[in-house]
C-alpha cells in the first residue's frame, strides 16, 4: 500500500510539471470556435503559452527548465546545420506560426528553408514551416499527437519531430499524401534521418538530453 502511494505521488508530481493544454473559456473575446489571429494577437503577456486550433483557444503554462534546455540544445544544433550552413533559418518561442486565419501555434523549434522565406513576416510566420519540433511530455503527448498533428498535416508541414524527454528519443515524421509517415525513432548514439536537414545525420541524439546540473 505504501509503495502504491509513493507511485501515485510520483505520478502527480511528474504531471504537475507537464500540464495538459486546456481550452480557455474565461478570457474576454469571441465564443470558442470563432477566434481568429486578430483576436489572438490581443492576448496579454501573462507568462502562459496560447494556441489557437480551428478557432478554439488553448492555454498551457510556460514549460519547465528541462523542457527549455532540450529545446535550446536542439535549436543550437539546427542553427549550425541550417542557419550557418545557409539552408534557412531557425526560430524558437515566442514565435507565432499562423497556419490559417483561425489556427496559430508557438512550436518549440521552427525551421524555414530559404526557398520559403516569404513566409516570414514582421510579427509572425504565415504558412507551413518546413519542419516543426515539439518537445512532448506526459501532459502534452495526446495534444501533440492529435490537435497539433492534425493541424500540421493539414497545413502541409513537411516534417514533424516529436521529442520525448522521458525516453530520450526523437520520432521523425514526414508528410506523404497528406498523412505523416514515421521515418524512425532515434535514441542514444543513433543519428537522426531527416529529409529537411540531411546533415543532422552527424548528430547523436543523446546530446539533446545531457543535463548540466
Amino acid at each position: 500500500m505504501v509503495r502504491k502511494l509513493e507511485i501515485m505521488l510520483m505520478t502527480v508530481t511528474k504531471q504537475s510539471f507537464y500540464p495538459t493544454p486546456k481550452r480557455v473559456d474565461n478570457i474576454p473575446g469571441p465564443k470558442q470556435g470563432h477566434w481568429t489571429y486578430a483576436n489572438y494577437a490581443t492576448l496579454p503577456e501573462d507568462g502562459n503559452r496560447y494556441d489557437l486550433v480551428d478557432g478554439v483557444l488553448y492555454m498551457a503554462p510556460a514549460p519547465n527548465l528541462w523542457h527549455q534546455k532540450i529545446t535550446f540544445e536542439i535549436a543550437s544544433y539546427m542553427r549550425t546545420h541550417v542557419s550557418l550552413a545557409g539552408l534557412g533559418e531557425v526560430f524558437i518561442p515566442p514565435t507565432d506560426i499562423q497556419l490559417a486565419s483561425n489556427t496559430v501555434f508557438q512550436p518549440d523549434v521552427i525551421v524555414i528553408l530559404k526557398d520559403h522565406f516569404d513566409l516570414i513576416q514582421e510579427s509572425r510566420i504565415i504558412g507551413a514551416p518546413d519542419l516543426i519540433v515539439e518537445v512532448t511530455s506526459p501532459g502534452t503527448a495526446t495534444y501533440d499527437r492529435r490537435q497539433k498533428y492534425d493541424a500540421y498535416a493539414r497545413a502541409g508541414v513537411a516534417e514533424y519531430w516529436l521529442v520525448d524527454p522521458a525516453t530520450q528519443t526523437v520520432e521523425v515524421l514526414t508528410l506523404e499524401g497528406g498523412e505523416y509517415q514515421q521515418i524512425g525513432v532515434f535514441a542514444n548514439e543513433r543519428t537522426i534521418t531527416s529529409k529537411i536537414i540531411p546533415t543532422m545525420q552527424d548528430v547523436q541524439v543523446k546530446v539533446f538530453f545531457q543535463k548540466a546540473w
